[in-house]
């Protein structure tokens, strides 16, 4: 193996570490989602007293579940796509297509970067009600989730790179669907 090939080894363990780390910043988010409202329906209905923070908490936590994990699913590679016209051709052609596809989705990720700190620094002055904290932490997920996915297909695009330079084909995971 090549020291290009081993050194692309290692940076995939790091981003399947990195992946793995944001599957349980989702998970713990949405524990805490459902223990919150949990408290919000005792609250309510038993204690007669509401906690209306809970859905301010929950509109926070649902952006972070759903950023992170859209970022997640493009390194898994689990994200919604059509690929019939990339299987309709040889594998040569559906290569070529996977890099495009690649840097078109690490384009997107440094736009939505991009532009999820322009948010960011806009709504730092504005409170989020009744958590009383800056309106950019909600921003935040959309910039983690832009900075991931350009990381992610990014470097994917560049190891597909440095394989077709080795004469392989860089291995795409195969998803079996369950009947």
């Amino acid at each position: 193996m090549s020291d290009s090939l081993s050194f692309v080894h290692r940076v995939e363990e790091w981003l399947d570490l990195l992946s793995k780390l944001c599957l349980i910043l989702c998970a713990v988010a949405l524990f805490t989602l459902v223990s919150t409202f949990g408290w919000l329906v005792w609250g309510r209905y038993v204690m007669n007293v509401t906690p209306t923070w809970v859905e301010q908490l929950g509109l926070l936590l649902v952006a972070y579940i759903a950023f992170i994990g859209a970022a997640v699913g493009i390194h898994e590679q689990f994200h919604l796509g059509v690929t019939l016209f990339r299987d309709a051709f040889g594998p040569r052609v559906a290569g070529i297509l996977r890099f495009v596809i690649d840097v078109i989705l690490a384009s997107f990720g440094a736009v939505m970067f991009y532009g999820g700190i322009v948010l960011f620094n806009f709504g730092w002055d504005t409170l989020l009600p009744m958590l009383n904290i800056p309106e950019s932490f909600r921003t935040l997920a959309m910039v983690t989730s832009g900075g991931l996915i350009f990381l992610f297909a990014g470097c994917r695009a560049v190891f597909r790179v440095v394989y077709w330079r080795n004469g392989e084909t860089y291995p795409d995971p195969v998803h079996h669907e369950e009947n």
